[in-house]
């Protein structure tokens, strides 16, 4: 009889200690005993609770891991998957968790005693043994940087010898210093339809000061610079905002300005700024550079885009185009005879003009920097132009006589030019040479005459000497 009452006590201190789970019970709670399975309905549920049950342990894990030992937490409650037949399922387990066999985390090593083993006699076992080093170097993996994926191995008793383990150890520090090499150099420079933080900062003190209305994306992108797009926003009383402007913005990547500082260092207005010490610096010259060139350009009347503003490497011009379709280049457009000889003649006089009146050599035209909009050619791309006292300005010029002779020549204008005759219109000089080697050679010569000049007197000669002002040609 003690033995009945001892087991009617047991059970009413179980029923008054866990009253859920009775109560669950009574319900119709969801069995391997008092189930159809031959419902599809009765499978498909138990199939998704037993889905959700490890969705929900699948969330505390990675709430646990994340959260680690920080005093501020996170939490993926509202994520859980709740089953209408099993809502109290969480508390019924017991969550693993919180025991001491979390196969997600490494096994605290055991640690050795000062003496250097443990065990007796045959079951002695030093610090140095393979089985205890490799568990210690598997659960040291734990250290890596969190970018550095080091696998999963639940369920495995993964033993890594010395060897490997500092081989991926050093892996692993190389490629964290690696990444952080390619997020300073994403920091400090554009990339190909992007900008920098700096630029984007730049551009958005334009909009909100509210010079610029909205920036509406990348129209052309070279070897030297990304141009954007964007509407232009309120004049203020000393600059007349257009309604359309181009924003150029030069790339702070050197790797495009190794070969292109020889149309700097030479030019005076820069050469006691020029230092290869700060190259960054020779990146806002050049946007500094064609403004200054630009605005020659518009003094003259020479078609080009109106300078509006400059910070630093971003220089914001008129939009040459309409409704955010930029004009075409003059290689892109299909031109009629008239029309192809109309743009020679314009190209000759505006080449005249930037010789004569700007004191200038483009020196890089061709019909890729020419475009052709309202019936007329514009130029553009201008932050190599030179001075003709320049020590190579000639022979850019010689250049862009042979780009521009060439493209008109196979475009079938008969009156074009070759490029020796072009150079002589242009420059007003009577060189008379027969083919082109002498006639590089002439101009090297005068080239050279002008540096002995500078290096003796210290100044530019004025212009060179040539037989009275260059002709002017007329259509």
């Amino acid at each position: 009889m003690s033995e009945q009452l001892a087991k009617e006590l047991q059970l009413e201190e179980e029923n008054a200690a866990f009253p859920e789970v009775v109560a669950a019970a009574e319900g119709p709670f969801i069995t391997g005993e008092n189930i159809d399975t031959s419902s599809d309905l009765m499978l498909a549920q138990m199939l998704q609770m037993e889905f959700d049950r490890e969705y929900d342990a699948q969330l505390r894990r990675e709430e646990k891991k994340i959260n680690g030992d920080s005093k501020v937490s996170i939490s993926f409650e509202n994520y859980r998957k709740v089953h209408p037949y099993d809502s109290d399922s969480s508390e019924d387990e017991v969550d693993w968790q919180d025991t001491r066999h979390d196969p997600y985390r490494a096994d605290k090593p055991t640690t050795t005693p000062k003496r250097g083993f443990i065990g007796k006699g045959k079951d002695i076992t030093t610090k140095h043994d393979e089985v205890v080093c490799g568990r210690k170097n598997t659960a040291r993996m734990e250290n890596f940087a969190p970018e550095f994926q080091v696998g999963d191995g639940i369920g495995m008793d993964l033993k890594l010898s010395n060897q490997v383990f500092n081989a991926l150890k050093q892996h692993a520090y190389s490629e964290e210093r690696r990444s952080a090499r390619l997020h300073e150099k994403k920091e400090h420079s554009t990339a190909e339809k992007a900008v920098d933080p700096k630029t984007r900062l730049l551009l958005y003190k334009m909009v909100n000061s509210g010079m610029l209305e909205t920036i509406t994306g990348c129209i052309s992108t070279g070897k030297e610079s990304v141009v954007f797009h964007a509407y232009g926003g309120n004049a203020t009383e000393d600059k007349v905002i257009p309604p359309e402007c181009a924003i150029k913005v030069f790339k702070t990547t050197l790797n495009e300005f190794k070969n292109r500082d020889k149309y700097i260092k030479d030019d005076y207005r820069f050469k006691d700024r020029f230092s290869k010490l700060n190259p960054r610096k020779i990146i806002r010259m050049w946007a500094e550079k064609e403004m200054h060139n630009l605005t020659r350009m518009q003094d003259a009347g020479i078609p080009c885009p109106q300078v509006v503003i400059l910070k630093k490497h971003v220089l914001v011009m008129s939009f040459i185009g309409q409704d955010q379709v930029p004009a075409p280049k003059l290689k892109d457009v299909t031109l009629s005879s008239e029309d192809m000889k109309k743009a020679y003649y314009q190209i000759l006089n505006m080449m005249q003009q930037l010789y004569r009146e700007c004191n200038l050599v483009h020196a890089d035209l061709s019909e890729y920097n020419m475009l052709w909009h309202d019936g007329k050619v514009w130029l553009i791309d201008v932050s190599q132009s030179v001075e003709p006292t320049h020590p190579h300005g000639l022979e850019f010029l010689f250049r862009d006589c042979r780009n521009v002779s060439q493209f008109f020549q196979k475009g079938g204008v008969a009156e074009a030019l070759n490029e020796r005759e072009l150079f002589n219109a242009v420059s007003g000089l009577n060189i008379t040479a027969d083919n082109e080697v002498d006639f590089q050679a002439e101009i090297e010569a005068l080239e050279k005459m002008n540096e002995d000049h500078v290096q003796n007197h210290g100044k530019k000669l004025s212009t060179f000497s040539s037989d009275g002002d260059p002709p002017i040609y007329d259509e």
